[in-house]
């Protein structure tokens, strides 16, 4: 039975693969079925980054969700995600990379399915925290073009230095493509506050990545440990889950295991 159907601009957070979600039967426990996994991209990216992962996933028989993040801010963000979350029955694991991080931390807190959090370069804010707060201790600003519009502005990278910025472990073809078709965020993604530190009830795992420019490992280190994550490292840039689907899927899935 299906449940209820519900920065400054030069510190925005970042990048974080469309499949077909397959509910679960509220018996998903007793019956042994894998947990679903709901995958949550960053800024400046869209839900086709997760493609390799998902592929992975889907041939270990995970049911997937990726979702459109709608990058307009952190607190309407993390409300519109949860509202997806309470249409899949069964256990969850919640995946962000990057701004997606900052999402999951604040939607996990809305449903009780979400058995694990699993953080892919991803920002784990503090209650009260902003990710401008946090990408302020990170690497130097990321080059970006702002647009003005209705509600504020948006900002996406300057697609002569996306692949420098974030995606240098990726083919020069592909990077180009991920630039392309890069998704503005709205600055509000670094000025709101987090309202909810979800890590501190639900396990969670992080995995760093080390060849990053635009996280910094060690700020993505600090903010791994003081959530309590499990964590693992890395050779990646920040675009992990394009360069390297294969660590990103076998973190998933300890998660996923442990959330059975």
């Amino acid at each position: 039975m299906l449940r209820r159907a519900a920065l400054a601009v030069g510190a925005l957070a970042l990048i974080g693969a469309t499949a077909p979600g397959v509910a679960m039967a509220d018996s998903a426990k007793s019956t042994g079925a894998k947990p679903t996994v709901v995958l949550v991209h960053g800024a400046w990216a869209e839900s086709s980054s997760w493609s390799s992962v998902v592929e992975r996933l889907r041939k270990d028989g995970y049911p997937v969700r990726a979702l459109a993040n709608p990058l307009q801010g952190l607190t309407s963000d993390s409300a519109y995600v949860s509202s997806y979350l309470a249409a899949i029955d069964g256990p969850l694991v919640l995946v962000g990379h990057s701004y997606g991080g900052a999402v999951i931390t604040n939607s996990a807190v809305s449903d009780p399915d979400v058995k694990a959090l699993v953080y892919i370069a991803g920002f784990i804010p503090a209650k009260g925290e902003t990710v401008g707060d946090l990408a302020a201790k990170s690497s130097p600003a990321i080059p970006l073009v702002t647009t003005t519009v209705p509600d504020g502005a948006e900002v996406s990278i300057d697609p002569a230095h996306f692949r420098e910025s974030f995606a240098g472990d990726v083919d020069k073809t592909t990077a180009a493509t991920l630039a392309t078709v890069q998704r503005p965020a709205n600055t509000k993604a670094v000025t709101d506050a987090s309202e909810k530190e979800a890590y501190r009830t639900i396990p969670s795992w992080s995995l760093i990545t080390r060849q990053d420019q635009a996280i910094a490992p060690d700020l993505q280190r600090f903010m791994s440990k003081r959530a309590g994550a499990r964590v693992e490292e890395v050779s990646a840039s920040h675009a992990v889950m394009v360069s390297r689907p294969d660590a990103v899927t076998n973190l998933i899935e300890k998660a996923a295991r442990s959330a059975r």
